[in-house]
């Protein structure tokens, strides 16, 4: 992910903050092996995930022609048999999400607790903080694979209509199914959504903060924003882009900084983009408008589409502007 980088922020405290924070060699502690462990597990999983949802091409053809030839037995079971695997893989992304929403528990339980400030925690437990980072890359890219493939939601559409008519004409098939009506239906949300796996993350960081009340929100919020901050540092000072090995690393910052802030947006009461926000909003969208717009495009329409806050009267102006479609 490139070679050390070094970042200076600012403490939420105020207090100068000066340290490592690798993206690409942290490794570690003994302190955070055991959370480290299961988180890696799942992100293991999730490149294994991307590389599916990336291939995957639908059954376009086959359904147009079961549309159109509905009294054909044969063209209707070649649409079925081709559909059937790739809602199987629908249902192995579903419920991976479930998967990450626990994995992101289990590092924001490790980065938030009260025993050190949030840039502390970067610092001290970096591997955690870089995982972290990792769940966010790999959400922000599921989603932008996911709003680009139309098939998606055509295959799953022609799924539960087939299996519905199934159901009415009294065919025994939705036991023998991998995904029955049950399932379906709680895919079907998910799906839905336009950005589902970031809909799953902003949920799971809500419910982590309701979860546990003996811990202050801002444990959660700080933490949030240090890490957006973290980002903006090292994509805006050439001193450090300049280390990056690979524009990748450009990408993968670009993500990160986009995620935390969403999170941020559906965890802190007032949200991202009012005028007391620790997040230096301004800054972050001059940051990705300075990319080229094509890299770019996804991430500011997940802050246009996708946050909580942006459309209240509370935000500014120039905020709103900064956002606006070209």
């Amino acid at each position: 992910m490139g070679n050390l980088i070094k970042v200076l922020t600012r403490d939420i405290d105020n207090n100068a903050g000066n340290f490592f924070l690798d993206f690409e060699n942290a490794q570690p502690t003994e302190a955070e092996r055991a959370v480290w462990e299961q988180v890696n597990e799942v992100l293991m999983e999730a490149l294994a995930i991307l590389d599916d949802l990336q291939s995957y091409n639908g059954a376009g053809e086959d359904i147009r022609q079961a549309i159109q030839n509905p009294s054909e037995d044969q063209v209707q079971e070649r649409a079925w048999a081709a559909v059937v695997p790739l809602v199987g893989k629908l249902k192995k992304f579903y419920e991976f999400s479930l998967r990450l929403e626990g994995s992101l528990h289990g590092l924001l339980k490790a980065l938030t607790s009260a025993r050190c400030s949030p840039t502390q925690h970067l610092e001290q437990e970096q591997a955690l903080a870089r995982q972290f980072a990792e769940i966010l890359h790999f959400t922000l890219r599921f989603d932008e694979l996911k709003m680009t493939n139309p098939a998606i939601q055509n295959d799953f559409s022609y799924y539960r209509r087939t299996l519905n008519r199934m159901r009415i004409n009294n065919v025994a098939a939705e036991e023998e199914n991998e995904v029955n009506n049950e399932l379906a239906n709680r895919m079907s949300l998910f799906y839905a959504n336009a950005t589902p796996m970031l809909k799953t993350l902003s949920d799971a960081t809500t419910k982590f903060v309701s979860d546990n009340t003996d811990l202050p929100i801002e444990n959660t919020t700080d933490c949030l924003c240090t890490m957006a901050s973290v980002c903006k540092v090292m994509l805006e000072t050439p001193e450090y882009r300049s280390r990056f090995a690979s524009e990748d690393t450009v990408s993968f910052c670009l993500r990160v900084m986009v995620g935390v802030i969403i999170l941020y947006d559906y965890v802190h009461p007032a949200g991202a983009f009012v005028k007391s926000s620790k997040i230096e909003m301004k800054g972050c969208i001059k940051v990705l408008k300075d990319q080229p717009q094509s890299s770019v495009e996804g991430l500011l329409n997940a802050l246009r589409y996708t946050t909580k806050h942006l459309n209240d009267e509370t935000t500014s102006k120039q905020i709103k502007n900064m956002l606006q479609v070209n």
